[in-house]
């Protein structure tokens, strides 16, 4: 009960500011294109006058004719001249109509283009934490799939609103000599309508937002069923059909809610419009017994009659646009919430440490991740200095990548702090920080670019540099098989398009270790299982190029591999996010813990 008082609450909130958003959005659009937004502004006050003008020359029309039949010489050239007259009106009509058109959609790709880089800019700065959160998903789901169109729908409306208005107004001073109460009818008849259709938007945009999930996961079906790195173990283990009926199910129970939503709102739309039918026949024959009784002439019958037509149309039009503007409003709140999710500021401005021969320092550093209650690291200290190298080892899970993303500042710790050259982590300027670590994840990028770009993807500063390129992809092992490929550093990789290449998975290791190495003046190298698609010599011709490079810098080694691990200056054990030992490799042999077990363990693999 709690939990649907409290929605009820936050939809009669945003019911109460229901057009909070649309300043923003028309900031937006005139940001966009000023002289779009003033050309669709003159052209909308054109097309909401011009209507009513030609009722009005078509009164005079019919009354002309009407006095030329009944006199005896009668004035075709008069009637010729008021024909003439409407065609011009009617062709400003459709001129402006087109004009309105062809405006709107050149400010729609312009304004669709514009908001997809906001959303895109503002993906820019948000934290790795955001895109771990699933209700941060929804929200970028949300705000993606509706808001880069709801801008422009918005301002589309309101300039419908005006036109609208325009032409209402004229329609009722024109109603207004025959009775006010013509008038009065007219706005009246169509508010019924206007408000089951308020109704009916809310309700639609509530059913957006509780779909947002299941909408996700059917994004997600798509792309496991469809796309390359995918469809080999949906083949191979026969999961397509079970996936396909759960992409299936998933259709079933959204189109049920869509299907109840369309049939309540379809019904009470016809229904609350046969009020607007009623009166406008209501109209209809008053208009005739008036025009009977000689009240009117027969010009002005028609005229009204016309103008009472038209009138409801721009009263539905106007309470439609007024509906639509509230729709748009909710959506956009998608958009907006998207955009002002908060960002914790990062205020670092330090270049270079105190102290660069302290190296990189762990003081008693825990982290838990977001909603979770279990820390995945637990008060870890230790040193690393200029010129050292440092294995971490532990089974799956155990907190050593997270380390690492700390280290980078993926995340800040819960705990404790880190400190490197003397000066703690938060006091660096995050984009100096970065550029002195080179590091590649266990799931590294698999960018579908060129070789040079997947490579020049390392240090964005020297992204197209060629001679760069070739460098890294010495020292990471990757230029032999490069140099084989009939457009070398031009090759396009993955086979997502035209002459796109697949590499093995080994191949792809030394592209991205190759781009660690991009940046030649980092001091800091981390390699989170970097060889494990590689086979044991490749690994092994690795390590020593590897080892042969990193004078006086900080390399930070995940292995499972001991081969590798062994020649490291330091060897730490993590076992459930706690530091258990802490060595060389001959002390942790000597000590026969869980070091010694593992080694012992993988060394009679090898026997």
């Amino acid at each position: 009960m709690t939990d649907e008082s409290d929605q009820n609450a936050g939809f009669v909130k945003r019911a109460t500011g229901v057009f909070g958003y649309s300043r923003r959005a028309l900031d937006l659009v005139w940001t966009t294109s000023p002289a779009l937004t003033l050309t669709i502004g003159f052209l909308t006050i054109v097309a909401g006058v011009l209507p009513a003008a030609i009722a009005y020359v078509g009164q005079l029309i019919v009354d002309s004719v009407v006095a030329a039949m009944s006199s005896d010489s009668p004035d075709t050239r008069g009637v010729i001249l008021l024909i003439g007259l409407e065609a011009v009106i009617v062709i400003l009509v459709a001129g402006s109509q087109r004009g309105l058109s062809a405006c709107q959609s050149v400010l729609r790709a312009l304004l669709g283009q514009r908001v997809n880089v906001m959303i895109l800019e503002k993906a820019l700065t948000l934290q790795l934490s955001h895109f771990e959160d699933s209700e941060f998903y929804d929200k970028l789901t949300q705000a993606r799939r509706e808001a880069s169109s709801r801008p422009l729908s918005l301002v589309n409306r309101t300039f419908g609103l005006v036109q609208n208005a325009i032409s209402l107004s004229s329609y009722a001073a024109l109603l207004f000599v025959f009775s006010p109460w013509a008038v009065i009818i007219l706005v009246v008849a169509g508010l019924p309508s206007f408000l089951a259709e308020a109704k009916f938007s809310g309700d639609a945009f509530k059913l957006f937002r509780w779909r947002s999930p299941d909408t996700r996961m059917q994004i997600y079906l798509e792309s496991v069923i469809a796309r390359e790195d995918g469809v080999k173990e949906v083949k191979l283990f026969q999961l397509g059909p079970r996936l396909l009926q759960r992409y299936r199910d998933i259709f079933d129970k959204l189109f049920v809610e869509d299907r109840r939503l369309t049939l309540r709102r379809d019904a009470w739309g016809f229904t609350l419009g046969l009020i607007s039918t009623a009166a406008f026949y209501g109209a209809y024959a008053w208009i005739v017994i008036s025009t009977i009784n000689g009240q009117i002439t027969l010009g002005a019958m028609t005229m009204y009659l016309v103008l009472f037509r038209q009138g409801q149309s721009a009263v539905a039009a106007i309470l439609s646009s007024v509906s639509g503007m509230y729709e748009d409003n909710l959506y956009l709140s998608n958009l907006y919430e998207y955009l002002e999710q908060p960002v914790p500021g990062r205020v670092g401005d330090v270049t270079m440490g105190l102290d660069p021969a302290r190296g990189l320092e762990f003081e008693n550093v825990s982290f838990a991740y977001p909603g979770s209650e279990t820390k995945a690291l637990s008060n870890v200290s230790l040193q690393l200095r200029p010129g050292e190298s440092l294995a971490l080892v532990g089974e799956n899970g155990s907190g050593k990548t997270t380390l690492i993303k700390l280290l980078t500042r993926l995340y800040e710790p819960t705990e404790g702090r880190i400190v490197l050259d003397g000066t703690p982590l938060p006091n660096w300027d995050v984009d100096a920080l970065r550029q002195r670590i080179g590091v590649i994840f266990q799931d590294f990028g698999r960018y579908q670019f060129s070789v040079g770009e997947n490579i020049g993807a390392g240090d964005v500063r020297y992204i197209d540099d060629a001679a760069r390129w070739e460098s890294a992809a010495k020292t990471g092992m990757a230029a032999p098989f490069i140099d084989d490929m009939p457009d070398g550093y031009e090759t396009q990789l993955g086979r997502w398009f035209k002459g796109g290449r697949e590499l093995s998975g080994g191949q792809w290791q030394k592209i991205a270790l190759s781009r660690a190495f991009m940046r030649s003046d980092a001091d800091i190298l981390v390699l989170d299982e970097p060889t494990a698609a590689m086979d044991a010599a490749s690994e092994a011709a690795i390590f020593d190029h590897f080892r042969s490079q990193s004078h006086n810098k900080m390399t930070i080694l995940i292995s499972h591999r001991f081969s590798t691990v062994r020649a490291a200056d330091q060897i730490v054990v993590i076992h459930n996010g706690k530091i258990v030992e802490h060595g060389n490799h001959e002390s942790l042999l000597a000590a026969n813990g869980r070091y010694a077990g593992l080694f012992k363990l993988q060394a009679r693999c090898y026997q």
